[in-house]
Parts: structure tokens; C-alpha cells; sequence
């Protein structure tokens, strides 16, 4: 990792109705919209969809940072996030994100370890320690 801070830049555009285009230097754009519920076509990504894949994203990234370092053997991580928007105080913000993680590792003597790193995964979390909503870990490990 390089020396913090960094600083990481995107920008967007759209037009009229039109969709979004979300552009960084280097990466392909990304065409969004609003969701559905704010009468979005729901047939591309959005703010709050990147944002809930974003906790996704970064659950497994942290893992796998955290499972390199303690030397963990595993096979496969599956993620899956809700986070829930609602109204406060006039504004609607996410008030909590649950994030159901599915580890599968090859050798049962690492059950607890896989568990340990998994409950670190969310606490490092990038992602989750820079919003005000709490993030609720359901972690199972699965031996394969």
C-alpha cells in the first residue's frame, strides 16, 4: 500500500432526462440513474446501488488483505448487502447496512481463524468507517 493520504477523483455528467455518465481517469465510464423507487429505470446502476456494491466491494477486499496477512487458506467469499434508506430529521440518508457473508475455506482447523478475520473484514472496512449508518455482519464459514 502507498503512503496516506490518497486521493481518489470521478467526475459525471448527464443532460436533460438522460442518464449519468460516472467517469475516472483510466476506468470505463459507468452509465447510471436513479433507482426505481426514485423513478429511475432500474435497469442501470445508481448512487445508492454503487453504494451498497461499494460495502460489497470492500468487505472482500478487506478480507482478503486481513486473510493474506494471517496466512488464512480459502476458496471463495460471497457478499451480500442491504442497506436501507430511510428519512431523518427531513433528509434521507442509509441507516444501516447488513452484510451477509458467505466463506468457504478447505480445511475445518480454520473455522475459528476464518471467523476472526471475517468480524476484522467489516471492522476495517474503508467504505463503512467513512458513513454514519452501521454495518450489521451475518458471517458463516463453510469447510469444502
Amino acid at each position: 500500500m502507498q503512503d496516506l493520504p490518497h486521493l481518489y477523483r470521478a467526475s459525471a455528467s448527464g443532460q436533460g432526462p438522460d442518464n449519468v455518465i460516472v467517469s475516472s481517469d483510466g476506468l470505463p465510464d459507468i452509465e447510471t440513474a436513479g433507482p426505481p423507487e426514485f423513478g429511475g429505470p432500474g435497469d442501470v446502476w445508481s448512487p445508492e446501488t454503487m453504494l451498497v456494491g461499494a460495502v460489497a466491494n470492500c468487505f472482500i477486499l478487506s478480507f482478503r488483505a486481513i486473510a493474506r496477512s494471517a496466512r488464512l487458506d480459502w476458496t471463495r467469499l460471497e457478499c451480500d448487502v442491504a442497506g436501507e434508506l430511510d428519512k431523518i430529521e427531513k433528509f434521507n440518508q442509509f441507516v444501516g447496512f447488513s452484510v451477509r457473508a458467505t466463506l468457504t475455506i478447505p480445511n475445518e482447523k480454520d473455522r475459528k481463524k476464518a471467523g476472526v478475520i471475517l468480524e476484522k473484514a467489516e471492522k476495517y472496512c474503508l467504505i463503512t468507517n467513512s458513513m454514519k449508518a452501521e454495518s450489521h455482519l451475518e458471517a458463516e464459514v463453510v469447510v469444502e
